[in-house]
């Protein structure tokens, strides 16, 4: 592995619809001393600018070339439909592609769901990005097909998402550049994974840390030696040891041992 050595420092890549916010601050808990810095890419952008080192890992969404990127699948998205609210899918609690036959379905340019057969009817022009599609839904022009975490991303009071069944789904992963697997990246990936911070593929203790957690172990070694308290092989010993036969018995059988003082003979008159 390689790093930095001096200011060290992780940049941390996300695409639109990924929260990072609860590994970022697990992060700041178990390195105070290694600032992260978060960095906003498109979604289309983001291996470029892993491949490019403009960021030590990254949240994207899959499928990527994966020729020299290394990925970790986190989780799949639930994909929902976009519509204004007085509109007729709304009143139900989900739809599939097919009663989508009928609607002007928006494709915008950064779209990250992989069709075979896209459902609807085209635009006349591609948005350029998925924000302009949510602003043509609203006008009543059309209705948008994404992940769901987009749709709360570009949310608008005058519009609502309902689930759509027999879309692709959006998986969201974890990656980063294979040859570029620092300890830095390593430490964010147990994160993700949900290591502890004891955990034997963590990040190393600090030294304060290790200290106290030798002192700790040493303590426990002293208290499992033999003789440390009560109970030792000397007491066992003794605890073994026969009965003597000078005690006093607990039954006649001993009393009747001992022998019995015979009076003076009675003088012949």
């Amino acid at each position: 592995m390689t790093g930095s050595e001096v200011s060290p420092s992780f940049r941390l890549a996300y695409v639109p619809g990924v929260t990072p916010a609860k590994w970022v601050r697990i992060w700041n808990e178990r390195l105070p001393d290694v600032p992260l810095t978060l960095l906003p890419v498109a979604a289309a952008e983001a291996p470029g600018l892993l491949r490019a080192g403009g960021a030590d890992a990254g949240f994207v969404r899959l499928p990527i070339d994966r020729t020299d990127l290394s990925a970790i699948p986190l989780y799949t998205e639930t994909t929902v439909v976009v519509v204004p609210r007085d509109h007729v899918v709304a009143a139900v609690d989900e739809v599939s592609t097919e009663d989508l036959a009928d609607e002007v379905v928006f494709h915008p340019l950064d779209e990250t769901l992989v069709w075979e057969e896209r459902p609807g009817k085209p635009a006349y022009e591609r948005p350029a990005t998925t924000e302009d599609a949510v602003e043509l839904v609203a006008a009543g022009v059309g209705v948008l097909v994404v992940p769901q975490s987009l749709a709360r991303l570009h949310h608008r009071k005058d519009l609502t998402y309902r689930p759509v069944t027999g879309a692709p789904e959006s998986r969201v992963a974890l990656s980063w550049p294979e040859a570029e697997t620092t300890d830095l990246v390593d430490d964010f990936i147990g994160i993700v994974r949900g290591r502890t911070v004891n955990s034997s593929r963590g990040r190393a203790q600090t030294p304060a840390k290790e200290q106290a957690r030798a002192e700790e172990q040493a303590k426990a070694k002293a208290q499992r030696k033999p003789g440390g308290g009560r109970g030792g092989g000397a007491s066992t010993g003794k605890s073994a040891a026969k009965p003597s036969g000078k005690g006093r018995a607990g039954g006649g059988g001993t009393a009747r041992a001992k022998p019995t003082k015979r009076g003076k003979p009675k003088r012949r008159s």
